[in-house]
């Protein structure tokens, strides 16, 4: 009983003590955090310009539902405050809202993060009236933005255009300078003159020596026509006289018919004897390509005997993209050149350009006509050809500074003090690194060469913010 007395006695006491301290350790805290509310207050009265004012509190997922104070909505979930809008100081650009840079369209009233973990980027207010004048997409960049992305300028210019197309091109024969030697009347070769292939030939000279028995017989009544004429030519009958006449007349032309030559009619007339074979002679100069004489053989009509070529004349078929095609034309002048013989080239002409394309190599065939005076250019050689084409003087600009989009060509024009402008351009032929511009820009303009490709997204995600906007 007594040690149950004592316990409830010590309790008492140190509950009394405890109580004691802990008002002590209450009040103590009290004054501390006075203290610091007063420190606090002071600086929340300095920066209080800069706090946002809360309106009122308001359910995210129902608006129009305004509290005073902040609680909770009949869903459970937190009300949000509504800030009041402060005023932009001189030269600060007032954010409208925040945006996904993947996703324009998802916007956000306060700083945070997309769904994608990225963070919101602001969207500003145009402060500058200017920009209300100027075209569709016209972008503002800064000096120091300029460097960060390497923004380099070049200025439209105009200036004469030359293209060269080069192709690998074959040499071949003159095919209207081919003679393809055939006899008219059937016999037996008795001599051969021109007795292998390749030996260069002279027009006029003699080829074979042909003996034909009906050949012989018309020689010899070219010879009585010849006598007859003479003896009746003066006959008082018109008939007879007129009818010798006819008859040589139709002899010597069955001999011209057979390739007898004037000459040899004129031998045959003085020597009153007929000639046993008849001497074929070449018709042209040029090469023997093609032989199928040989002695005491028996050749006929059908038989192709000789084929000759000149070769003073060269066509060479130089082949071209069908790209390439618009720009050559007949009469252009060529150069060539050929590994056979270093440093030495040769000057031609275009003559035909083939109607048809190669389906294989997409190809176009273009005939370039060469002098060969000393025969060194030999069919089936290989060259390079050369064209070099003058488009005159052109408004050109570099090729990378054009934004090609397959369905249109975009030029960033730099307007000054920042502005860039995205120009529509109808574009010409390319040459090199440079780009003919048919319409779109004026010499003299400066366009972007570099960093146009960040302007460009720069413009587009501004087109699109505007059209979300309206």
């Amino acid at each position: 009983m007594l040690a149950a007395a004592a316990i409830v006695l010590v309790v008492v006491l140190l509950g009394t003590y405890y109580r004691t301290g802990l008002a002590t350790w209450v009040l103590a805290s009290s004054t501390e955090r006075s203290a610091h509310e007063d420190t606090t207050g002071s600086a929340g009265s300095q920066s209080g310009e800069r706090r946002k004012k809360i309106l009122y509190w308001y359910d995210s997922m129902n608006p129009s539902h305004h509290s005073d104070k902040p609680g909770k909505t009949p869903d459970g979930m937190d009300l949000v405050p509504k800030y009041e809008e402060l005023q932009s100081k001189p030269g600060e650009k007032k954010v409208l809202y925040w945006y996904d840079s993947m996703n324009p369209s998802l916007r956000a009233e306060k700083p945070g993060k997309a769904p994608d973990g990225m963070q919101l980027i602001p969207m500003y207010a145009e402060s500058n009236p200017e920009m209300d004048n100027m075209p569709a997409g016209t972008v503002m960049i800064s000096s120091v933005k300029q460097q960060l992305i390497g923004v380099r300028t070049d200025v439209v210019k105009r200036e004469p255009l030359a293209r060269t197309i080069r192709a690998v091109a074959q040499v071949q024969m003159d095919e209207t300078k081919i003679a393809r030697i055939h006899v008219k009347i059937a016999g037996w070769i008795e001599q051969v003159n021109v007795d292998f292939i390749g030996q260069l030939v002279k027009k006029g000279q003699p080829l074979f020596s042909l003996y034909s028995p009906d050949l012989v017989a018309t020689q010899q009544e070219y010879l009585i026509a010849r006598r007859a004429e003479k003896d009746l030519g003066s006959s008082p009958f018109l008939d007879v006289s007129k009818g010798s006449e006819t008859l040589l007349q139709a002899t010597r032309q069955r001999l011209q018919l057979w390739d007898v030559t004037e000459e040899q009619i004129k031998t045959l007339e003085e020597s009153g004897r007929a000639s046993r074979t008849l001497t074929m002679y070449s018709p042209m100069d040029g090469f023997v390509i093609k032989r199928e004489v040989f002695e005491r053989t028996y050749v006929t009509p059908e038989t192709e005997l000789y084929e000759i070529a000149d070769f003073s004349k060269v066509w060479v078929n130089a082949e071209i993209y069908e790209y390439e095609v618009p720009y050559v034309k007949v009469g252009q002048s060529a150069k060539m050149t050929l590994s056979y013989f270093p440093g030495k080239g040769y000057s031609g002409k275009v003559v035909y350009i083939n109607p048809t394309v190669d389906p294989t190599t997409r190809t176009v065939k273009v005939r370039v006509e060469f002098q060969n005076p000393e025969f060194t250019l030999k069919p089936d050689m290989f060259a390079d050809v050369q064209l070099n084409i003058s488009l005159g003087t052109q408004t050109v600009v570099p090729q990378e500074a054009v934004l090609d989009s397959g369905s249109e060509q975009i030029v960033f024009v730099k307007l000054g003090d920042g502005y860039f402008e995205p120009r529509k351009v109808e574009l010409g032929p390319r040459m090199d690194d440079r780009v003919v511009v048919i319409s779109g820009l004026k010499p003299g303009e400066t366009i972007v060469t570099s960093g146009n490709f960040l302007i460009d997204s720069e413009s587009r995600l501004k087109n699109a913010m505007s059209g979300m906007k309206h």
